[in-house]
């Protein structure tokens, strides 16, 4: 499933081609994707001007003056800028047809992904509770700290709430709790301010890192340019169950949490 930074390397490919574009038309092949796409939606956008495009844990928000598109990759969808011309395929859903010439196309074999609609002035249900943003300002190891005070949850599933932090998603909680030497099942209550400070600065850098590296590659996802990301290759735990640790050499266990699988190691991770 792609996580936060396969969906920011996708708002950073499509940004340049949508922002100032306007949406000339909508092609719709496929209108009940995990929520059926709202009539609102297919009324208000066509017509609008694309003003900006941002992420918001793991949705992109395609900004116009008549409001918000939702843009959800689910498990294994994906967003490219095709010609307008380019023939659809089986899982081709919608195309918005842009007044460059060009379209945004979806594509997604599952149907888990979603096109949604944000009133002026609102804010949609899906994105109302949320935390902050792991490379935002607020989160910090104070932040978790404090929040975690009386929380026996296990810190991976703590770190993975979306109420707490929004897009650490099961690799990268993984990744960081191995970098910081917590272990994933630890209670959130028993991790110390200092060792909660490690593990918000290194969630921090292994997402900067990874989107710098655009993302993930995962067996469905590839980036906007058509070209697979590379991180997979430095991942030190996830999906790596019984190889040795690159650090101790201690091999790596998996166990599940939370109905996700997790990996550690048992000597790096206390």
């Amino acid at each position: 499933m792609p996580e936060l930074p396969e969906v920011e390397t996708t708002r950073r490919g499509i940004a340049p081609y949508l922002i100032g574009r306007r949406v000339v038309a909508l092609a719709i092949r496929q209108p009940r994707l995990r929520w059926p796409i709202p009539q609102t939606l297919r009324r208000a956008l066509p017509g609008q001007r694309i003003e900006n495009v941002e992420r918001r844990a793991k949705y992109i928000l395609a900004h116009t003056g008549a409001g918000s598109a939702l843009l959800h990759l689910g498990m294994s969808g994906s967003l490219r800028i095709l010609e307008r011309d380019t023939p659809p395929g089986k899982h081709d859903h919608y195309d918005w047809q842009l007044d460059s010439g060009r379209i945004l196309r979806f594509t997604d074999p599952r149907r888990f992904g979603s096109l949604l609609w944000q009133k002026p002035g609102t804010t949609h249900e899906l994105l109302a509770d949320l935390g902050p943003e792991p490379l935002g300002d607020e989160f910090d190891g104070d932040y978790l700290w404090q929040l975690a005070r009386g929380r026996g949850v296990a810190v991976k599933l703590f770190l993975m709430d979306q109420k707490i932090v929004v897009g650490v998603g099961n690799i990268y909680a993984s990744e960081a709790l191995f970098a910081a030497g917590i272990h994933p099942r630890r209670p959130a209550s028993a991790v110390s301010r200092v060792r909660y400070q490690r593990l918000a600065d290194e969630v921090r850098r292994i997402l900067e890192h990874a989107i710098t590296r655009g993302g993930t590659t995962l067996r469905d996802f590839i980036s906007p340019d058509g070209e697979p990301g590379y991180f997979e290759q430095e991942l030190f735990v996830y999906g790596r169950a019984g190889e040795p640790c690159r650090v101790c050499g201690t091999p790596i266990r998996a166990i599940v949490l939370g109905q996700r699988s997790t990996f550690f190691c048992t000597v790096c991770q206390k």
